[in-house]
């Protein structure tokens, strides 16, 4: 159950002051009764919901999945950069939305891939509080290859939990066990399909999954094993993954199939 006010607002037709002045000037029916009070209760699931004889279609909490282009920011502002929220199309710039929708998570300016939107605080909470671990897994092109010993090596040390050196202001730290895999030529075109990133430029990449989200986790992962990461995608967060058709830069409403892999 949500306010009257809150849920027209929230669907672009003016702030939570202009519905009120709305619902004494215009004929906003629930269910057939003209209401007057803002903060009408309203039952997204059942009540219908009409504005001078139009019906309103109401869509409840609001949860986006964005392909993040390199070169955008993860943030609503910035001074010098554009950012992902700049990407958006005019119906997410409602005042409702522009206050309450919000990014789950951050991704580097230099990172693409899987980034999620949404206005459901709970949900956010759930997905970055450091005692979730939920999985995020990353496609990771890299400067030089390993040999297949050192590959090994990479893997037992990634699971074991890697020791990874300071960064700015975070501190050294051992990370949680994490897995790698060694990408097949065919995902590194799969991966890059809908990127930035010319896979014939790509000399090794891996896919790895981590629990956690430290300041430049990955990077500092593969520094710690001898490597440098030259491009770095994610692609997947617990078991939702990155919609193929997605083009870079291109964003959509996730489905509730979608929303339900992430809870």
């Amino acid at each position: 159950m949500n306010r009257i006010d809150k849920l027209l607002a929230h669907e672009g037709l003016g702030s939570r002051k202009d519905i009120k002045k709305m619902l004494r000037s215009c004929e906003v029916l629930v269910n057939g009764n003209r209401i007057y009070d803002a903060g009408f209760l309203i039952d997204e699931e059942k009540d219908v919901i009409s504005v001078d004889g139009e019906e309103i279609n109401l869509r409840g909490e609001v949860y986006l999945m964005m392909n993040k282009i390199a070169g955008t920011v993860s943030s609503n502002k910035d001074g010098e950069h554009r950012t992902v929220f700049d990407l958006l199309g005019d119906e997410y710039r409602t005042p409702f939305l522009e206050d309450h929708l919000h990014l789950i998570g951050r991704l580097d300016m230099d990172t693409e891939g899987l980034l999620l939107f949404t206005t459901d605080g709970e949900l956010t909470h759930r997905l970055i509080s450091p005692k979730s671990h939920v999985s995020k897994t990353y496609f990771v092109g890299l400067n030089k290859a390993f040999s297949d010993s050192e590959k090994k090596d990479v893997e037992e040390k990634f699971r074991k939990g890697i020791h990874i050196e300071a960064e700015a202001s975070e501190e050294a730290c051992d990370c949680l066990p994490a897995e790698v895999k060694w990408a097949t030529e065919d995902q590194i075109k799969k991966y890059c399909g809908n990127s930035s990133q010319n896979p014939d430029e790509i000399v090794q990449a891996a896919l790895l999954t981590i629990y956690e989200g430290k300041y430049h986790q990955v990077k500092r992962m593969f520094s710690a094993v001898g490597n440098h990461v030259d491009y770095l995608k994610r692609v997947s967060m617990g078991s939702l993954l990155l919609d193929e058709n997605l083009k870079a830069g291109e964003v959509r409403e996730l489905t509730d199939s979608d929303v339900e892999k992430l809870v």
